[in-house]
């Protein structure tokens, strides 16, 4: 009986299926992201975890151990040189895996497995959104008010004195507009006169 056997075999033998898992390892630590199907992916995903929790204690002990699974000394040197150094803050879940659709010829479903930290992509938009979030101001608004730098002073200053300047500038053009009319209402106003001093004539 197989009760809580939950691991999946792989359609392979233990010696096959370990092998293959410690080269899906070795190349995924290498290359940052590899292409395969969803099934080796999460087994891989089991695989490799611990491999990486390990190598974020760099001693002797340890790179023995990892080599012990990877079997392969430039992945190890990779491992521990450049992963190790970007995984250190994040405690698990060093993988990520993106489903790509299905095969053509088995129809199998397949998916891109990649490590977390080396995505830029992916992190410069979380960075802009971390940047973007909002923070409430309770209790901080009065504070704000009086510790105002006097830089944030001099730039109030200048705003004031250049709306004071606009609002003037304003007027003197109301002003110009205004006396503008004036003249043209005055030859009106002349040409109104003559009309009726000659009407009275006339009669």
């Amino acid at each position: 009986m197989r009760h809580g056997k939950k691991f999946n075999h792989l359609g392979r033998k233990t010696a096959h299926r370990s092998a293959m898992l410690s080269n899906m390892a070795s190349s995924l630590i290498m290359h940052k992201r590899i292409n395969t199907t969803v099934a080796k992916a999460k087994a891989l995903r089991k695989y490799i975890e611990p491999i990486l929790t390990k190598s974020k204690t760099d001693d002797t002990n340890s790179r023995r151990v990892v080599f012990s699974y990877l079997q392969d000394k430039e992945s190890v040197s990779e491992l521990f040189n450049n992963v190790a150094g970007k995984i250190a803050n994040r405690p698990g879940g060093y993988t990520r895996i993106i489903k790509t659709g299905a095969r053509l010829g088995d129809n199998a479903e397949m998916c891109m497995m990649e490590l977390v930290d080396f995505n830029e992509l992916l992190l410069s938009e979380t960075d802009a959104g971390k940047a973007k979030t909002r923070r409430s101001r309770r209790g901080g608004k009065g504070k704000a008010k009086n510790e105002e730098t006097p830089k944030a002073a001099e730039v109030k200053e200048d705003s004031a004195e250049a709306k004071a300047e606009e609002v003037k500038e304003e007027a003197k053009e109301e002003k110009a507009e205004a006396k503008a009319e004036k003249k043209e209402e005055a030859p009106k106003a002349e040409n109104k006169e003559e009309k009726k001093e000659d009407k009275k004539k006339e009669d």
